[in-house]
């Protein structure tokens, strides 16, 4: 072999080498990806039970009921539609109705969704983005105008 033919085969073999790693690497994070959907958005999508997702949108108001030990059910709403959403664990301080929050998990067979995680707001000026512009296209939430 040629050194022209050593160097072009070290080249070919770490391209081969990236190009592999990149495709993992796509592969690894497509497997972990979780979709965001509004309430209303959940009619046409096609979520398959057990698949994660993100559901954003407004704490409806009056649906927030404490249960057993740390178990909380309460309903996401964008205003055109519900979802009943229940969670178990604490929840974050300022997590309160008729505020923005995404809960993260999956359906159960019921139809109820599970969430394992629940973010929220945290202060008056702030709306997570996905929630934002959701809420926005639909011409329930407006950025206040005070900075």
């Amino acid at each position: 072999m040629t050194r022209k033919q050593k160097r072009l085969s070290v080249i070919v073999g770490g391209l081969a080498f990236l190009g592999a790693a990149t495709g993992l690497t796509f592969y690894a994070l497509g497997q972990k990806a979780s979709y965001f959907y509004m309430p209303a958005d959940l009619t046409t999508a096609s979520v398959q039970p057990g698949q994660r997702i993100r559901l954003g949108g407004l704490v409806e108001k009056g649906t927030v009921q404490r249960g057993q030990g740390a178990t909380v059910a309460f309903s996401v709403t964008d205003t055109h539609k519900s979802v009943k959403v229940t969670y178990t664990g604490i929840l974050p301080d300022l997590f309160r109705e008729e505020q923005g929050v995404i809960t993260e998990g999956t359906f159960g067979p019921d139809g109820v969704f599970v969430a394992d995680s629940v973010l929220a707001k945290h202060d008056e000026r702030y709306m997570p983005k996905e929630v934002a512009d959701g809420l926005k296209a639909k011409g329930v939430w407006q950025e206040s105008k005070s900075e």
